[in-house]
């Protein structure tokens, strides 16, 4: 288990990691459970745990690039990746905050993991959490996070750092005990504050890590006991902004100052947490749109996320549907049209495939008792297969489609048909994508090897069914080439799926080459909007 007490090294990080986040799957529904501040909307065990996921995937990435060496990584490089796979990961108030603290940590533990070190990280953490909440509120996290702090600082210049892991972790307890005589909400819910606990279930994680033994949980009261309506009005999202808008944001730290004031002024729960030109940015507003653009101004917001406070509450109270689906789209103009079609959507950025908790939301926010999955990345069938295996746990009946591509779901998808059995319809759908052949342009970024030949760097390359089969100097001309391979065995549909700034000319020409050669085949074009491939063909 974990290692030396007297030094948080990298194998002490990742087992941290490790340990919260199995800690946090365990716990997540009734943290949801109690959460009443500061919208009763019942995520902040789920916030926190995908928030944890990302970080923890982000430390074994460092590990996975020293499998070929002798060494375990740099601490440094461990403890940063986990606050930067925080940031990027962090959602909800939660979700951010705790991102903060651990991005304050990090600043610190990149220097040195023994006792002395871990004392000024959490003080260090503590503060930058503060700083980073527009109007910090008693009785939360931040309360929290300050008794932990200084708990940890009370321990003597010859304490171990499993001593002062555990000074923190009871301070935090203890902290969290008194939160509902500090906020009015928490006491007449009865409850402790939401985030507060996992901050406790996360130091308690670290103790663990440190220590090698799991300390005796603290039992929360069962989820069907909790008044999240009638005495918590003042919690109700029907009394605050309508709207959650969470997206990271490049932008300098003048710019972010300004994006500040301008976010205070407009909704409330504002938390920005980052620096070194990456920030990720959370508010409530009843104007989303508003929000976004001050991010706009201000610099690149990307993976923007608006969450409806109350069209979310309606659907935890309302009847599940029998059936689903879930599909993964590699673009915003597919996420579009496959919601059209009545998908639940996760949208795979290029270069930021989703996380199996990611996956997990989707499933549980479709709210069916049964559910077809459809990854569309081969990539992704391990990550889709522990989601799956998460929800059926759940008490929810999934089905996995090993759709490969995009174009895959989208024929499975024009298939499906909730009248008919879940085993039929499963079936129909996984044939249909079988009987779609795929492929996509790329362009090469280094010279090399492929099944085609040598690559230079900047040439088109046209994978077919995940392999290089052309290499061309421009996009039509490869794209041609790999349209009359594939229906070379014969088809009936061609689809094609045009990148952001591809112009229409291309599918126009296209198409025209279809007709042109091929008799009885029929083109349809979609926009994928921003995708990693310029262009994305399907045959069926």
């Amino acid at each position: 288990m974990p290692q030396s007490p007297d030094d948080l090294d990298a194998v002490a990080v990742r087992t941290w990691c490790s340990l919260a986040l199995e800690t946090l799957g365990r716990e997540r529904e009734a943290i949801d459970a109690i959460n009443v501040y500061p919208v009763a909307d019942g995520d902040t065990g789920t916030n926190l745990y995908l928030t944890v996921e990302s970080a923890a995937a982000a430390v074994e990435a460092v590990f996975a690039a020293h499998e070929t060496g002798s060494t375990t990584p740099d601490p440094a490089d461990a403890v940063r990746a986990m606050a930067h796979g925080a940031l990027i990961g962090a959602r909800g108030n939660s979700g951010t905050i705790l991102a903060q603290l651990l991005r304050g940590m990090a600043s610190v533990l990149s220097e040195s993991g023994d006792a002395h070190h871990l004392r000024v990280a959490l003080a260090e953490a503590a503060a930058a959490a503060r700083l980073a909440v527009a109007h910090p509120v008693e009785g939360t996290v931040l309360t929290v996070a300050t008794a932990a702090a200084e708990a940890a600082g009370a321990t003597d210049g010859g304490a171990r750092l499993e001593d002062v892991v555990e000074a923190a972790y009871e301070g935090a307890r203890a902290a969290l005990a008194a939160t509902p005589g500090q906020l009015a909400v928490l006491g007449r819910a009865g409850v402790v504050d939401a985030g507060g606990q996992g901050l406790v279930t996360v130091l308690g994680a670290l103790l663990e890590a440190v220590g090698g033994q799991a300390r005796e949980r603290a039992v929360l009261p069962a989820p069907d006991l909790l008044p999240l309506t009638g005495d918590c009005a003042d919690a109700d999202p029907e009394g605050g902004p309508a709207f959650e808008v969470i997206y990271l944001l490049e932008a300098s730290d003048e710019a972010v100052a300004r994006l500040r004031s301008r976010l205070d002024a407009l909704g409330e729960s504002l938390v920005v947490v980052g620096g070194d030109g990456l920030w990720n940015v959370h508010v409530h507003v009843d104007d989303a749109g508003a929000a976004v653009e001050a991010g706009v101004e201000a610099g690149r917001p990307y993976r923007i996320r608006i969450t409806h406070f109350a069209a979310d509450r309606g659907s935890a109270h309302r009847e599940p549907v029998q059936r689903a689906v879930v599909v993964v789209v590699p673009g915003d103009g597919l996420s579009g049209l496959c919601a059209e079609a009545g998908a639940t959507t996760v949208l795979a950025r290029p270069g930021e495939p989703p996380a199996s908790g990611e996956l997990v939301d989707a499933i549980r926010r479709a709210h069916a008792r049964e559910v077809v999955l459809l990854p569309n990345d081969a990539q992704l069938r391990h990550t889709a297969a522990a989601a799956a295996e998460q929800a059926r746990t759940e008490g929810i009946r999934v089905a996995l489609v090993p759709t490969r591509a995009a174009v895959q779901g989208i024929a499975a998808l024009a298939v499906h048909e909730p009248g008919r059995s879940f085993d039929e319809d499963v079936v129909a759908m996984t044939s249909a994508a079988g009987a779609t052949r795929y492929a996509e342009l790329a362009v090469a970024e280094r010279q090399s090897w492929t099944m085609a030949g040598i690559c230079q760097a900047g040439d088109i390359l046209g994978l077919i069914d995940g392999d290089v089969a052309v290499i061309g100097e421009d996009v039509p001309g490869t794209a041609r080439t790999v349209l009359d391979r594939m229906l070379s065995a014969g088809g009936e549909l061609v689809t094609l799926i045009l990148g952001e700034d591809v112009p229409d000319a291309l599918a126009d020409e296209l198409g025209a080459h279809v007709r042109e050669g091929y008799l009885a085949v029929d083109t349809v074009v979609y926009r994928g909007g921003h995708q990693a491939a310029p262009l994305l063909i399907g045959v069926e």
